[in-house]
C-alpha cells in the first residue's frame, strides 16, 4: 500500500496531463476488479486500491463544501453518510450492537481497537448514529492529498505521534469539543494499527487523561477481527465486522492520578469483548481448524 500511495502521489503531483489520465483510468479499472475478480491476489490489491480511490475521490468532491464551513465536525457526519456505502461494493458488512449507547448526544470519549485502515469505513457506517463526533489521527495522514486536506477541513484532529508530549497536549486542547460542542471524541488508545490482531496492544494514557480532565464518560467500542483479510497470503474475501459498543464508564469524581486505573479497566473490558467476538466469529464462520 505504501508503494501505491507513492506512485499515486507522484502522478498527481506532476502537471503532465497524460499521467493524470493514466492514473485515473488505472485506478478505475482496478477498482472495478475488486468485487468481480476470482483471483485472490488481484482482488486483495484491487479492494485496497478501490478503498483509497473512493476516499480520495470523495475528498475532492466534498472539499469545496467543507471550505464553506471549515473545521466544522458536522462535515464528518456528511462524509459518513456518503462514504458508508462503499464497503458494500467490496463485500464488507457492518453489524452495530448496542448502538443506542452512541445515540445519546453528549460529550464523551470513545476508545476503539485499531486493526486496519478499513476501520475508518466502520466509523463512516455508524457516524449517523454517533451524531456530533470527531477523531484523533496521526499527523502523517495530513500530508496525503486529497484525503488529509479534506479531513482537516472536516474537523479531524491530527497529532504528532513522534512527540508524545505534544500529542498529549493536542488531545487535551481538543477537550473543548467535548465541553463546548457536546460532541464525542474518537481515539485509538493502542496508538497504532494492531496488525496481528490476536489481542489488544497496551493502551496509551491520552484518551483516559482527556476523559478525566473533561469529566466525560468513556465509551469502549470493539471491532471484531478482520478474519476475511489475510495479508500474508494476499486474500480479501467478503465478510462481516461486528462493532460492539460497551456500556459507558463514568469518570465523575476521578482525578488525574486515577488515569492508569481507568486505562486498565477499559483495556480489560475491551480485551474480554474482543476475545468473545473472536470466538463468536470462529464458530459462526467455521474458522476453527
Amino acid at each position: 500500500m505504501k508503494t501505491y500511495f507513492f506512485v499515486l502521489n507522484g502522478m498527481l503531483s506532476t502537471p503532465n496531463t497524460w499521467s493524470w489520465q493514466f492514473a485515473l483510468v488505472l485506478i478505475i479499472l482496478l477498482s472495478l476488479m475488486a468485487p468481480l475478480s476470482t483471483n485472490n491476489r488481484v482482488r486483495y490489491y484491487a479492494c485496497y486500491i478501490c478503498y483509497v480511490f473512493n476516499v480520495s475521490f470523495m475528498g475532492i468532491l466534498l472539499m469545496p463544501f467543507f471550505l464553506l464551513r471549515p473545521k466544522n465536525i458536522g462535515n464528518l457526519w456528511i462524509s459518513g453518510k456518503i462514504c458508508k456505502h462503499f464497503t458494500k461494493f467490496i463485500g464488507i458488512t457492518w453489524t452495530l450492537r448496542n448502538g443506542h449507547i452512541l445515540e445519546k448526544q453528549r460529550g464523551a470519549v470513545i476508545t476503539a481497537n485499531h486493526q486496519s485502515i478499513l476501520d475508518i469505513m466502520g466509523m463512516f457506517n455508524i457516524w449517523e448514529t454517533m451524531g456530533q463526533c470527531t477523531a484523533i489521527a496521526k499527523k502523517e495522514l495530513l500530508y496525503i492529498p486529497p484525503f488529509g486536506q479534506a479531513a482537516w477541513l472536516a474537523g479531524l484532529v491530527f497529532i504528532d505521534r513522534s512527540n508524545p508530549k505534544a500529542a498529549l497536549q493536542t488531545i487535551e486542547m481538543s477537550s473543548h469539543i467535548i465541553h463546548d460542542l457536546k460532541a464525542k471524541l474518537w481515539l485509538y488508545p493502542e496508538g497504532t494499527r494492531n496488525k496481528k490482531g490476536e489481542k489488544l496492544l497496551p493502551f496509551k494514557r491520552g484518551a483516559f487523561k482527556s476523559a478525566i480532565d473533561s469529566q466525560a464518560p468513556v465509551i469502549p467500542v470493539v471491532f471484531s477481527p478482520y478474519y476475511f483479510i489475510d495479508g500474508r497470503n494476499k486474500t480479501f474475501s467478503r465478510g462481516e465486522i461486528i462493532i460492539s459498543v460497551l456500556d459507558e464508564i463514568s469518570t465523575e469524581g476521578l482525578k488525574p492520578e486515577d488515569t492508569n486505573v481507568l486505562m486498565q479497566k477499559v483495556h480489560d473490558l475491551m480485551s474480554a469483548e474482543f476475545d468473545k467476538l473472536k470466538q463468536e466469529i470462529e464458530i459462526k464462520y467455521c474458522l476453527k481448524k
